[in-house]
């Protein structure tokens, strides 16, 4: 069961994500996710700078570097939890500093989607 600002990481691979994807439940209280995924809440950090962190290349080489080559089983990439947690994340110190950054791609985030809605229905218009 998977709560309201909790991770999940999905092993699946795809176009988009060839090692897979860690997504923040955002939108509902609780989730419930197969046991193929792996699940985690904070400690410490700020959650919005890692939804962006997880996105990035630095995050890929880190899981690139434990999935084993030949390890995945029909797009599944075998990874296991003790190894998943044990991926170094290079993150800023400062949880000041963090939550600035996590602000800031929110909000260009948010533009982005704003401009791409606007684009959209000027298609629908014509």
């Amino acid at each position: 069961m998977l709560k309201k600002g909790e991770f999940a990481y999905n092993k699946s691979t795809s176009g988009d994500s060839p090692w897979g994807a860690v997504k923040r439940l955002t939108r509902y209280e609780k989730g419930c996710l197969s046991t193929l995924y792996i699940c985690f809440g904070l400690d410490e950090g700020d959650p919005a700078f890692l939804v962006t962190y997880y996105e990035t290349n630095r995050w890929h080489k880190g899981i690139r570097m434990i999935a084993a080559e030949g390890a995945r089983n029909h797009g599944l990439l075998n990874i296991a939890p003790i190894d998943f947690f044990e991926i170094k994340l290079t993150l800023p110190s400062e949880i000041e500093e963090q939550s600035r950054i996590g602000l800031f791609f929110q909000k260009l985030d948010s533009l982005i989607t704003l401009h791409q809605r606007e684009r959209f229905a000027d298609l629908d218009e014509t």
